[in-house]
């Protein structure tokens, strides 16, 4: 009776040792561990999970009211407008001819935040109202550049200013910056006695190539 006690726990040992060995081999010890500090789980690969629940996008952080308090200095308001036009205007012409879904959501949100966000509180709120009314089309440069010229047009209505002509917009707010892609610009003029130029022999005269004398 003893002996086979003995035996079946033996065996149950064993057989619960290969078990434990089977599951090890199949599934190897995970080398990662969380960060404390961030939530983030690193594994051998970097990052391979953020713990933390991204918060909700809130759309009222885009089509909310305005933030801004009424603005009563008018040379500053005036100012102000100049400027912000000629912001708008110029990039609206730079604007891409044939957009990316990305890059025409990032134009109409552009717009519905700077509404929240203008200095003058009054204007921004006037502007939101033409916002509701005509939203911004954003299909294409010319159709950004048209509903702009006609909302500008409509606060000059509002003002009892004259009409802009929206044909002349290219030379009205032509920035001299053409289309060039970004990254393709020239690069930097090389200052010279540049002491991190490698390539430039400090110890030699430029021009004659006579090696320098080096004071005592």
């Amino acid at each position: 009776m003893m002996i086979s006690r003995f035996s079946r726990a033996f065996l149950f040992i064993v057989v619960l040792l290969f078990f434990i060995g089977s599951i090890a081999l199949l599934h190897p010890p995970s080398r990662s561990y969380v960060d404390p500090w961030t939530g983030n789980l690193f594994g051998e690969g970097g990052v391979e999970k953020d713990l933390r629940v991204p918060p909700p996008s809130n759309p009222e952080s885009v089509h909310g009211g305005v933030i801004m308090p009424k603005l009563g200095n008018a040379t500053a308001k005036a100012e102000l407008g100049r400027a912000t036009w000629k912001l708008l205007h110029t990039m609206t012409l730079r604007y891409p001819e044939s957009p990316t879904q990305d890059q025409r959501d990032a134009l109409d949100n552009y717009f519905h935040i700077f509404s929240r966000l203008y200095p003058c509180g009054e204007c921004a709120g006037e502007f939101q109202k033409l916002l509701r009314k005509y939203p911004p089309q954003t299909s294409s440069r010319r159709a950004a550049a048209t509903w702009l010229c006609f909302v500008h047009n409509q606060v000059n209505a509002r003002l009892h200013k004259p009409e802009f002509d929206c044909a002349n917009l290219d030379a009205t707010y032509d920035c001299g910056c053409g289309d060039e892609p970004v990254g393709a610009s020239s690069p930097p003029a090389r200052a010279e006695n540049d002491p991190m130029d490698l390539e430039n022999d400090l110890s030699k005269d430029g021009i004659t190539g006579v090696g320098m004398i080096k004071g005592g």
